[in-house]
């Protein structure tokens, strides 16, 4: 069973963002955890979780991803960079609590000239600072394109930062179609070869969440840059082949594709839904 949705904005509340999922389609969303150019987040309305949660179980939804805001650099040079993604990232974790299991996606940060070595190491300590017995939340870190400094744009930097987490149980791994295919993945040619590589450096059992993106550029231009399904370098044939992949097939996916309206995302959910028809 496909189970898909969009970005949608927090600004009206959990239940609402619920709510406006169904009716446009989608069965799994995402949503910052707060500003996604800042740091302040709305105080944790505990009524409004709870509705969202009953909501959410009432109409067999997927886990919804809270998404960490683009400003966290995990990895930063800076000891008050660092801390501040430290900060918001606790914060996060702690008001995931109240929802129901969702999943917190993180970009795992750029190293800035530091190295990528380095870069793997303090964003791997950051996370074994966050991360306790007590946390019930899966951690997801993000492939990314490979842009600049960026670290996790390779598989293997991807397992690098879990291998040096104590808790590793408790990350996985959301991998963006865009990012992937922009870090050099061929998506379109070789999707059989890019999964068992997958597999082979992280495994597909951390896989849990799919950000599902066009690309505005060719293959492996290290630039993030989404498209809307069928616009861009992937295509819809791929993305095809993506949604109906058995190793695939029965994970949440999430489109954060740029359109304007929920009327756009509507007719993209529903495209995407006649590919596994």
């Amino acid at each position: 069973m496909l189970h898909i949705g969009c970005h949608l904005s927090p600004s009206e509340g959990l239940l609402k963002m619920a709510r406006t999922a169904s009716s446009i389609g989608a069965d799994t969303f995402q949503f910052f955890s707060r500003n996604p150019r800042g740091s302040k987040a709305k105080p944790l309305d505990e009524a409004d979780s709870d509705a969202m949660n009953a909501y959410l179980s009432g109409q067999a939804f997927a886990p919804v991803l809270v998404h960490a805001p683009y400003t966290l650099n995990p990895c930063a040079e800076k000891q008050e960079t660092a801390q501040f993604a430290e900060l918001v990232m606790r914060d996060d974790l702690q008001r995931c609590t109240a929802m129901r299991k969702p999943y917190y996606n993180f970009h795992p940060g750029s190293h800035v000239g530091q190295g990528e070595a380095a870069g793997i190491e303090k964003t791997a300590a950051l996370l074994n600072r966050i991360l306790s017995d007590d946390t019930d939340t899966t951690v997801l870190i993000e492939t990314m394109s490979g842009q600049g400094s960026e670290i996790g744009g390779t598989f293997e930097s991807v397992r690098a930062i879990i291998d040096e987490v104590r808790l590793n149980g408790r990350v996985g791994v959301c991998l963006d179609t865009c990012h992937v295919f922009q870090a050099g993945y061929d998506l379109v040619n070789d999707l059989d070869g890019v999964l068992s590589a997958f597999d082979r450096v992280i495994g597909l059992e951390r896989l849990l969440f799919i950000h599902l993106n066009d690309s505005k550029y060719e293959i492996g231009q290290h630039k993030d840059r989404h498209a809307p399904i069928g616009e861009g370098f992937i295509g819809c044939e791929a993305v095809d082949r993506i949604v109906n992949h058995p190793a695939l097939s029965n994970l949440p996916f999430c489109l954060e594709t740029p359109h304007e309206s929920l009327r756009e995302y509507a007719d993209e959910i529903a495209l995407v839904r006649r590919m596994t028809e």
